[in-house]
């Protein structure tokens, strides 16, 4: 099983980046946090790096099921998007496979949720 699923795209990598934040929020996520690591290296490190953003997305319901289910889960929230250019110009867009991260758990109540969660990443991965 593979920690993350992905999907490359051509086009505008800001418009990309609105692309991936609509598509979440049709399966119910919103997008708590916007990381950009060119930004952040540039000026910590003055690193020049392709375009990179990670949206880290969350589906209230779920994520309460979760911490309901599983009070340290929050360790693992939320769920990581990353919008990256990669050299050939092309725009990535990988999502973290909840299946994958929740193995390291050992609580069968959140096995149901980490599926549904799944199941809504990769329908957002792959309507793109």
């Amino acid at each position: 099983m593979t920690y993350y699923f992905s999907k490359t795209l051509k086009g505008d990598f800001n418009d990309t980046v609105d692309q991936v934040t609509a598509a979440l929020k049709t399966e119910q996520f919103g997008v708590l946090t916007e990381i950009d690591i060119k930004a952040t290296l540039k000026k910590k490190l003055d690193v020049n790096f392709n375009n990179y953003k990670i949206l880290g997305a969350c589906n209230p319901p779920y994520a309460h099921q979760a911490l309901l289910a599983e009070n340290k889960i929050g360790t693992m929230l939320p769920c990581n998007v990353i919008v990256q250019e990669l050299d050939s110009g092309d725009i990535e867009v990988a999502a973290v496979n909840p299946m994958a991260s929740m193995q390291a758990v050992e609580n069968d109540d959140l096995k149901g949720i980490a599926e549904e969660i799944t199941g809504k990443l990769k329908a957002v991965i792959e309507g793109l």
